[in-house]
């Protein structure tokens, strides 16, 4: 839903654990947050979430107002779990509003 988030504590580094039923292919990653700097994506392909490498890490854009939408077109690769890890912000709270993974 539209009308709902993931809020951060206040404090950095945050993180959030999206798991999948199974092993999967992803090709592009894409998410909607609010007020985050610094997004470190990593994935495992552990039956248990451990183990993660590192995918993609950038600095974000500060839109003032408004949602950052960042898409990550990577070179194809398996996860069982992704981790975004939040590693700054330009604020003391940040919000993740929708995540998505594309792929087989």
């Amino acid at each position: 839903s539209s009308k709902t988030f993931w809020t951060t504590t206040g404090m950095f580094p945050q993180e959030l654990i999206i798991g999948f039923p199974k092993c999967v292919k992803i090709n592009k990653v894409a998410i909607q947050c609010y007020l985050v700097r610094t997004l470190r994506i990593e994935r495992s392909t552990s039956k248990d979430p451990v183990g993660f490498e590192k995918c993609v890490e950038k600095d974000l854009q500060h839109r003032e107002g408004q949602l950052q939408m960042e898409e990550f077109t990577l070179p194809e690769f398996q996860a069982t779990y992704l981790r975004f890890i939040i590693k700054s912000a330009f604020d003391h709270f940040v919000s993740v509003h929708r995540v998505m993974a594309e792929g087989t």
